[in-house]
Order: structure tokens, then sequence, then C-alpha cells
């Protein structure tokens, strides 16, 4: 029986640990501490739990408590901190993607990992749907030949998209930016997908939706004069679950959930580009926005043998079938349709099967390395934070620099 500790009571914690790890892992796991400055969210999430100690002051968790890991689910800024902590303190980390928002960052937790023997588990969910497994298995049988470039889109709607614009995530020095922040997703797929790790960054970053490219604004959704004449207005208040995990929790650190997307403060991009070239010399062609009518994502695998296209849906007119196709167009031209059957379940299916890749007593084979650790956590997000740096230089940045 392992012994595991949270470091923020976020609703990830909730949904994604405390309540699946109370149903479907007590033969394997106990939760015994959560630790948070915002006790009202700390007791929610121990509450979730089944009941465990709440702490305001994280080494004192540690030392009483004494978990075997702990689990990071901070706002991303502040990953580093605990998950270094929680390595020199003899535990291991498993940390929310992504690992750490920059370099500097990044380069502490190798250092703490290689100093404690310690080790980080970075939740890449997305490498565990059945829809992007088969895309990795086709790529390592062979069936296009050696991966030479990709293209890949990635469109969120304007109800997702738009929740990054009203939270923290909002301000760079919170989150990174989407490119490191929502992307690292997406970079780690396409890392995973080829094997292969990236060398060359440039990109492109704009705002033309949120922030101050709105046309007025207010302080929250729920105080607004504007209103439902808003299109992107929320009504989080009427929500019971949200109004006892944030609005009740707001007078212990002012946090509102439901900020206004045309906020001043927002300087994070809506609109972005890069262009990525990797060390086996693919190159990656990849688009990300945050204001589309529609959500989900399309991408295109060029190999010395074939092609991959896939694409999946996650709202609008083409969400929700009952399967997925993968098209396989061979060197000569014959397109092999591959059918997917749809998963129901977090991320189509992916959290439950990282779930039991994590916590369970006898995980699962792992022939394909869906495990992610480390060095794959700083590949994805060094890729973000190295197209930060291009958009803030209009220069090419290094991935071997930012190490």
């Amino acid at each position: 029986m392992k012994r595991y500790a949270f470091a923020g009571a976020s609703g990830r914690a909730v949904s994604m640990y405390a309540q699946p790890l109370r149903e479907h892992f007590t033969d394997s796991a106990t939760m015994v501490g959560v630790f948070d400055i915002n006790q009202t969210r700390a007791r929610h999430l121990a509450n979730e739990a089944g009941g465990m100690p709440t702490f305001d002051d994280f080494d004192r968790m540690l030392a009483e408590t004494k978990p075997d890991a702990v689990i990071v689910t901070t706002i991303d800024r502040l990953h580093h901190e605990f998950i270094v902590r929680a390595l020199h303190s003899g535990c291991d980390a498993i940390t929310e993607k992504p690992m750490t928002i920059d370099a500097p960052r990044c380069r502490a937790i190798l250092r703490a990992e290689v100093e404690t023997g310690r080790k980080v588990a970075v939740t890449f969910n997305y490498r565990y749907t059945e829809y992007n497994t088969r895309i990795k298995q086709l790529i390592a049988n062979g069936a296009i030949g050696r991966v030479l470039g990709v293209d890949f889109e990635w469109f969120l709607d304007t109800r997702h998209g738009a929740d990054y614009f009203r939270r923290w995530h909002r301000r760079k020095e919170n989150s990174g930016g989407l490119f490191v922040h929502k992307a690292t997703h997406h970079f780690d797929l396409i890392n995973w997908w080829q094997d292969a790790e990236p060398r060359d960054v440039f990109a492109f970053g704009a705002r033309h939706v949120y922030g101050s490219a709105g046309p007025e604004r207010g302080e929250r959704c729920s105080s607004c004069a504007i209103g439902s004449r808003c299109r992107f207005f929320v009504d989080f208040a009427a929500d019971p679950k949200m109004r006892a995990f944030y609005f009740a929790a707001e007078h212990e650190d002012d946090y509102m959930r439901d900020g206004c997307v045309f906020a001043e403060e927002v300087d994070i991009e809506d609109t972005m580009s890069a262009t990525v070239r990797y060390a086996s010399g693919a190159l990656l062609s990849y688009s990300l926005v945050a204001h589309s009518a529609h959500e989900g994502w399309r991408v295109a695998i060029n190999g010395a043998d074939g092609r991959i296209e896939a694409e999946e849906y996650h709202s609008g007119p083409f969400a929700g079938l009952a399967e997925q196709t993968i098209r396989l167009i061979h060197g000569r031209g014959e397109i092999e349709n591959i059918v997917v059957p749809a998963v129901n379940g977090g991320h189509g299916g992916g959290d439950a099967l990282l779930r039991e890749s994590l916590f369970s007593i006898a995980p699962p084979p792992d022939p394909l390395g869906h495990s992610a650790g480390s060095r794959a956590g700083a590949m994805s997000l060094l890729i973000g934070a190295a197209a930060n740096r291009s958009i803030a230089t209009g220069q090419r940045i290094a991935i071997a620099d930012l190490l």
C-alpha cells in the first residue's frame, strides 16, 4: 500500500485523483494529506478523498504523513517548487502537465532528480487514448517508414478556450501561456509518436480576441453589468459544485474562477504557430487557436513510405461519433481506413488508463512507452518555452541552449 499526499487542492486533484483513488484503488493507494494555502478548498478535496488531514505548511505535511509520493496539482509556476522539495524529502513526485513553465525551473527538477535518486512521473494522459495509441503503433511498426514531417492543428472553442482567459492561466508568469500549459500535451504526443526529441524552435504568437482586444470588460461574470449580452458570459455561481469549491473559498485568497476574459491583465496569446526541427531531421508545423467555432485537432504525419491522417472533434457538428478513423495512405497511394471505436471517460479514456499505470498493484505492460518521466516532460515543455522566447526575440531557439 503506497501513501500519497497532495500539493494543491485543485479541481483536477478532485476529479483525476481523489475521487478515483477512493473508489477504485483502495487496495494499492491511501491518501494521507493535502497541502494548500486555501484551507476551504483543501477541506473540500479531503472530503472527496474520504477524509484526510489538511495542511497549510508543506514541509509539516511531509514530516507528519510520510508519503511515498506527492501528487502535484498546484498552478503551473509552482510545480517545480513542490516537485523539488518532495524529491529532497525522499518522495517520488507525480505531476500534472506541464512539468513546469520555463527552462530554469525545468533544470532545477532534472538536477534534483539526479541528486536524490527519486523519480518524477508526468501525467500525459493523451498518450493513453486508444486512438492515439493506434497512431503510435502504426508508426512504431513501420507503416509509413521514417517520419519526415508533421502538420498538427489544435483548435479550442470559445467555451474551453475562453476558460484559460478567466483564471490564473491568463498570466504568462503563472502558466507559461498556452504554448506551455496547453501545447505541452500536443508536443508530447508528437515527440512520442515519432520517438524523437526537438532541436530548434521558431514561433509567432498574437492575441486577437481576449484581453485588451475585447470591446468592453467587467471584473467578473457574476457581477458584470453586461451579463448575458456578452457571448463569453458564464454563470458558474449557479452550479452548486462550483459554488462550494471556488466561490465559498474566495475569502481566503481572492481567487476568482469567473474573471472577465477581456481583463487588461491578460498577457497570453490566443493565436499561435510554431515550426520545430527534430534531431531526427523531421519538421513539425504546429498551430493553436483558443477561439474556434468548434473544438478538436487534425494531424498529418508524412513518412518516407506513406502518410497518416487523423482527426478528433470534441465539440461541434462532428463530435460524439461512435467511431473514429485513421487514414493510412501507403506509398503508392492506396488508402487504408482504420476504424477505432470511441471510448468514453476523461480524455477519451486516457485518464483511467493513466491511473492504472500509476496506482495499480500490478501495472499493465507498457511496450509502447506510454509512461512519461522527467525527460519527456522536459522535451515537451521546452518546445513551448522556446516558442515563448522566439516570440519575444524574433529568433530561432535551440533546445540545447535551454537545458
